[in-house]
């Protein structure tokens, strides 16, 4: 195995230990997992940037051997974002710490009742459908508010309806 094929196996397991890290209720192991994933995409970045080469400011030698500086750009933006949002989820749980003694996100009465709304909803949600609605693919079907009038070549003299049509025989 490679450096390239080392680096893309330490990076899959970034991700995945930092999308693991972030499902946690604890404010720590969101922070935890944000940075092991900053840590990836920089490791992306790096096996994208490819084979090192001379700095692209300096002049000297050709194209081929001057390496891509969009890939470092990239990387010290994530690095900064990283740095910028790891701040903030510290600030956060240091405002929890200082208000429950915890950083673990409660559920609140909003979240239940919407947890035991959605559940209530998806009980019912087959009840409504009947038969006869079937068939009907709008509200609007038959009536004469139809939201969307189809106009052709004929309707009005500024239209040009001459675009290619799927099935052959058919007027243009």
């Amino acid at each position: 195995m490679n450096v390239s094929g080392v680096l893309i196996l330490i990076m899959a397991v970034l991700f995945a230990a930092g999308v693991y890290a972030m499902l946690e209720r604890s404010l720590t192991r969101v922070l935890i997992g944000f940075l092991l994933l900053g840590n990836a995409t920089n490791l992306f970045l790096l096996v994208v940037m490819g084979r090192p080469g001379i700095a692209s400011f300096h002049g000297d030698g050709s194209p081929e051997q001057m390496s891509d500086p969009l890939p470092q750009a990239l990387t010290l933006t994530a690095i900064v974002i990283t740095f910028a949002v790891s701040a903030f989820l510290l600030a956060l749980i240091y405002r929890s710490w200082q208000l429950d003694q915890a950083d673990i996100v409660e559920d609140d009465e909003a979240d239940i009742a919407v947890r035991e709304r959605a559940d209530a909803d998806e009980e019912t949600m087959g009840d409504e459908i009947t038969d006869a609605d079937d068939d009907a693919t709008t509200d609007f079907i038959g009536t004469v508010t139809t939201p969307i009038t189809v106009l052709h070549q004929g309707d009005i003299d500024e239209i040009r309806d001459d675009a290619p049509v799927d099935h052959p025989g058919a007027d243009r």
